[in-house]
């Protein structure tokens, strides 16, 4: 995933499926300066990772 699409899912009203390494998450934060995100892995708000943006894959594309 590049880093324009994460912004828009991040931003986006939808639920949009991301997934990491195969596992779904949630983008929390977008740091468009380093091409990193924060996401939610899983359903414990606390499980957090920041990830480069190109490990991030959305579900149907």
């Amino acid at each position: 995933m590049d880093i324009t699409r994460a912004k828009d899912i991040y931003d986006s009203k939808d639920k949009i499926a991301v997934h990491l390494d195969g596992e779904p998450v949630w983008i929390e934060h977008v740091d468009t300066d380093n091409g990193m995100a924060t996401v939610q892995v899983g359903s414990r708000p606390t499980n957090t990772q920041t990830v480069g943006v190109d490990r991030l894959e959305e579900q149907g594309h």
